[in-house]
């Protein structure tokens, strides 16, 4: 007996040296660290310098890049080949045909279902302005024709300038100005009532976060037993089904292999698979359940304690309107500085024969540069076709050599700021839940502004923590779009043995991702509460959660679990509202407002579905933020403190109730602050 408790203390002892020590009681610490010094100052300067740079270059491509010309194509294609990677470096262009014009067009147009008639000459129909050089409408072949079978719309504008090529259930009696149009004025008459629907929305969202502090115990074990009882009719249906076909003597013998997956479906073999599966998960929740139901109380408290929390500190619940509109300027700056890029450079016009087959055209090389400007077709009298029209950009010069460096930097920097934003949002939410936590006595204790006082903070010492963070995650982004690019280009040419090197690849650097976002969100909750450095504190997060790596799952589902929950109510909830009030099926007494003046009442449902999840994720973000806070100084608190008189443990009744734990005395030597 001795020697089996020794070889246990032994292992206990291994345990607790391969991840680390426990965290050692400090008599000085009550909250986050108020006097720390600036952390990870080299990554500081380098994000410094960098957003300096990026600058310049935004300047400079505002300097060389006008946007003097407008692009026409087919927006289909473009969508058909988005990648970020890959858009860039081809200078944001799509892979469809493209007419530069001087002027943005001033009238909106598109073909109707006459001008596909045969006799209708293209030059009555089209703009010889707005075709390529190399076509002449006036003796073209080309003729315009209703396309035999259904094909996709070939749009060929930007800004609203739609050429359409469709079939005829698309072209018949239907036109993209009046679609236009219409939409407009279904905003128009109903954008007070999107509105009222999204408010509906944050106060839901409100509420449900703040009564979660009495119904979270309720939510979570209601939808624990649904999820039971959904595994208990899955095991009922599929015996059910099994016994049926048992009874008919439908085997798989009688089937064999075939491609028709759905005969499968009707034999016994397949419903006794999903009975043992389905029963095997059943029983592995409920053994869950049971040996781990101390856990799920105490994830239960800590949400309780969340909801809490957040009734103390309100205004942490619009703190992701700051990181929206700081996400909104990177996006922005970034699309504009690579338009701009894009476009930089003077502009190389050649003379070019629109028709070679005329008189002396076919002497015109194309190798001839001009001005637009002075140009004058009588100086080929030889060739009446002859135009001066754009090349392209003059790929002369320092500038303009670099043009590819200078897209990727414009991409490195501004993925780099998007996750410094992220950042910096995390480790303030951070700094303020946790100053709550730390406060002994609730809400007396609690700092004023405590949310200012993190911002504050965060930003004074701790920049170069949260871009050494935001670097590193950018950096296996940058890896992982490097990857769609390549998996891009070479899809024609690959094998299946390189398709299934590419999907491994791409799946393992996204498992990297999620790792290193779960990382970074806790090493930004110990760099808030402690004011250590990036690694220092990723490594003390890392080892307090293995240390308790079966609370961790249990909290995170849970909280996923509820979270959810939460979101479908929210937003599915105002979607019926809406439906039922935009459909007509609801009409209030006294407004003026009727469905029957919609051209299209499913355009305000998907904006108002559209806009209640976002609200709904701001919301839950933040309380997301505040269980995962709360949980690490949780756990910080239980290894610190043991309830006596000296180190007494600051978390809430009901934590200490749930862990048969209480403290011997009241808190005595030490100040509140």
């Amino acid at each position: 007996m001795k020697e089996e408790m020794g070889n246990k203390k032994e292992e206990s002892s291994v345990a607790e040296s391969e991840y680390g020590e426990p965290a050692q009681y400090d008599p000085t610490f009550n909250g986050p660290i108020r006097k720390r010094g600036c952390t990870d100052i080299i990554c500081c300067v380098l994000f410094m310098l960098v957003i300096l740079g990026y600058m310049v270059v935004g300047i400079l491509a505002w300097l060389y890049g006008p946007v003097s010309v407008v692009f026409y194509y087919n927006i289909l294609k473009c969508a058909a080949s988005l990648n970020v990677i890959a858009a860039t470096l081809n200078g944001l262009q799509c892979p469809t045909t493209q007419v530069c014009v001087q002027q943005c067009p001033n009238t909106f147009w598109g073909l109707s279902v006459t001008d596909y008639l045969p006799g209708v000459k293209p030059a009555n129909v089209f703009n010889q302005s707005l075709c390529l050089p190399t076509i002449n409408l006036e003796n073209t072949n080309l003729v315009c024709s209703l396309p035999s079978k259904l094909s996709f719309l070939n749009v060929f504008s930007l800004f609203g300038y739609f050429i359409i090529n469709a079939s005829i259930d698309i072209t018949n009696g239907f036109n993209a100005r009046d679609i236009g149009v219409k939409i407009f004025e279904d905003f128009a008459s109903s954008w007070q009532w999107v509105i009222a629907a999204l408010v509906i929305a944050m106060v839901v969202s409100f509420l449900f976060l703040l009564l979660l502090r009495f119904i979270a115990p309720v939510i979570v074990w209601v939808l624990i037993l649904g999820v039971l009882a959904v595994g208990a009719y899955g095991i009922y249906h599929c015996w059910w089904e099994y016994d049926n076909y048992n009874k008919l003597n439908a085997s798989i013998s009688t089937v064999g292999f075939t491609t028709n997956f759905g005969v499968y479906l009707q034999v016994k073999e397949t419903w006794l698979a999903f009975l043992i599966i389905i029963s095997v998960v059943e029983a592995i929740l409920l053994l869950t359940l049971i040996f781990l139901r101390t856990r799920i109380f105490i994830a239960i408290a800590l949400i309780q304690e969340s909801s809490k929390a957040i009734s103390h500190m309100m205004s942490t619940l619009f703190y992701p309107i700051i990181t929206f509109i700081l996400l909104l300027v990177c996006v922005a700056y970034w699309g504009i500085t690579a338009l701009y890029l894009a476009t930089s450079g003077t502009q190389v016009y050649n003379v070019v024969a629109l028709n070679s087959t005329q008189g002396t055209c076919g002497q015109i090389m194309g190798n001839v540069t001009c001005d637009p400007q002075t140009f004058n077709s009588s100086d080929y009298p030889g060739c009446p076709s002859a135009r001066c029209v754009f090349i392209m950009y003059n790929t002369q010069g320092l500038w303009q050599r670099n043009m590819f460096n200078l897209q990727i930097y414009n991409v490195v920097a501004f993925l780099w700021c998007i996750n410094f934003v992220l950042a910096l949002g995390q480790c303030t939410l951070a700094g303020a839940f946790a100053s709550y936590y730390w406060a002994f006595s609730k809400p007396s204790d609690i700092p004023t502004f405590p949310l200012s006082q993190a911002f504050i903070r965060t930003l004074r010492y701790h920049v170069g923590s949260l871009a050494f963070g935001a670097l590193i995650l950018t950096l296996v982004q940058l890896v992982r779009i490097i990857l769609e690019y390549l998996d891009h280009k070479t899809r024609a040419a690959q094998n299946p043995c390189a398709r299934f090197l590419f999907c491994c690849l791409k799946c393992c650097f996204w498992c990297l991702e999620k790792f290193i976002k779960f990382l970074n969100r806790n090493a930004y909750i110990m760099i808030a509460v402690y004011g250590k450095n990036f690694c220092v504190s990723a490594k003390n997060a890392f080892l307090l959660l293995m240390r308790n790596i079966v609370r961790v799952v249990v909290l995170d589902k849970i909280t996923d679990l509820l979270l959810f929950f939460g979101k479908l109510l929210v937003v599915g909830g105002v979607g019926v509202l809406a439906f039922f009030f935009f459909s007509g099926r609801i009409i209030l007494p006294g407004s003026s407002f009727r469905p029957q003046m919609l051209h299209y009442y499913w355009m305000p449902i998907i904006v108002v579905i559209v806009g209640a999840y976002l609200i709904a994720h701001g919301f839950f973000s933040v309380y997301n933020m505040c269980v995962d806070t709360l949980f690490l100084c949780f756990l910080e608190d239980l290894e610190r403190h043991d309830g006596s008189v000296q180190k007494p443990y600051y978390m809430s009744k009901n934590l200490m109730k749930i862990l048969n734990k209480k403290n011997q005395g009241p808190k005595k030597g030490k100040d509140k602050n």
